[in-house]
């Protein structure tokens, strides 16, 4: 990883839609060795992926919570089965193993408190393995999805 990898993917966090060419302009590179360091970082999965980042509340998820848990007992097969049930609930739409107490941090996405709440009820609540669930309603995102300060 040098300078120009690190221009790369500076470049492409900010607009993931670039051409090669465009890139190459960009980072003051050749068409040829741009495309080059390209697919390595891709091969390497220092780059894992390409996505739209859409605003939520324009298609309808206008409510956002942090919802807290705790597991009853940390052990191998519980954290297996809580994280792979967390993977069935679109809704999450992050998840983090913490270390301490509470155990896990989920950020949830619904259309409105009466959709999390349904939400909360059918499935967070249903989650394999949980002592306790706590959660917090967003109130304003500041940031988010920020690109890597490289």
């Amino acid at each position: 990883m040098d300078d120009i990898d690190r221009k790369i993917l500076a470049e492409l966090q900010q607009d993931g839609r670039l051409s090669v060419t465009e890139l190459s302009e960009r980072i003051g590179l050749s068409l040829s060795p741009c495309q080059r360091r390209l697919r390595a970082l891709e091969k390497a999965k220092v780059i894992s992926g390409y996505r739209a980042m859409i605003d939520p509340a324009s298609v309808g998820l206008n409510f956002s919570a942090i919802v807290f848990a705790t597991l009853r007992e940390v052990t191998s097969k519980n954290v297996s089965a809580f994280e792979g049930a967390l993977l069935g609930i679109p809704e999450i739409t992050r998840a983090e193993r913490l270390f301490g107490d509470p155990d896990y941090m989920l950020h949830v996405v619904t259309q409105d408190l009466k959709a999390f709440q349904t939400l909360y009820d059918r499935s967070l609540l249903a989650l394999p393995c949980v002592l306790r669930l706590s959660s917090t309603l967003v109130m304003k995102s500041i940031c988010q999805d920020r690109p890597l300060p490289l």
